[in-house]
């Protein structure tokens, strides 16, 4: 059915999707004012429910020694180096990236859109990106000020369940997503192995 206008504005995933669209240098970020300019309210939060997702938590064992050791350049040269890799795996399978922090990389599926094979498209993208991690790694060994890349290796972690996700309105506009499913994947992620993906029974039963 044709949807009204109306109901694109206050309905949250249309909203949440406008927000999440790549922008441009000069586009504004999000805030509160232009949402109430565009028929929404200070107290309307932009934020819904996600019922089937995946979360996927990736950190490098052994990277804070080995920033310890080199340049910061060279620290951020891995580090984009990497995760372009995984941009560009995330576009290939569908997946969303959620953001990164510090050296640790995050990755949803089942949202902002419904996908049914959300836990196996989030498995499959996470052993590409152990396979790309060690292929990357074996790379930037050769390159001056990379040295030790190759004895770096990546934990993953994923698990499945709701989470509640909106937009954070304010000075910095964000993404957000909070619940225990957030919760579980990290911990899948932090106890897992070197060069091992760890997923909880709730995924491995999907």
């Amino acid at each position: 059915r044709l949807t009204h206008l109306s109901e694109y504005v206050v309905n949250p995933k249309h909203r949440m999707k406008q927000f999440l669209v790549p922008k441009t240098r000069d586009q504004p970020d999000f805030n509160v004012p232009e949402a109430i300019a565009t028929g929404g309210t200070a107290n309307e939060p932009i934020a819904d429910l996600f019922p089937e997702t995946s979360i996927m938590f990736c950190d490098i064992v052994g990277f804070t020694a080995w920033c310890a050791e080199h340049e910061p350049n060279h620290v951020f040269h891995l580090l984009e180096t990497l995760y372009w890799e995984f941009d560009e795996l995330a576009k290939l399978y569908n997946v969303f990236k959620l953001g990164t922090i510090g050296d640790c990389y995050i990755a949803a599926t089942g949202m902002p859109d419904p996908q049914e094979d959300h836990a196996i498209l989030l498995a499959e993208f996470s052993e590409e990106c152990r396979r790309k991690m060690r292929e990357a790694m074996i790379s930037l060994e050769n390159q001056p000020g990379m040295e030790g890349s190759v004895n770096l290796s990546m934990r993953f972690g994923i698990h499945s369940g709701p989470i509640t996700a909106g937009v954070l309105r304010g000075q910095k506009s964000r993404f957000e997503l909070f619940g225990d499913t957030i919760n579980v994947a990290s911990r899948m992620e932090s106890t897992g192995h070197p060069n091992k993906i760890q997923i909880s029974e709730e995924t491995a039963r999907l």
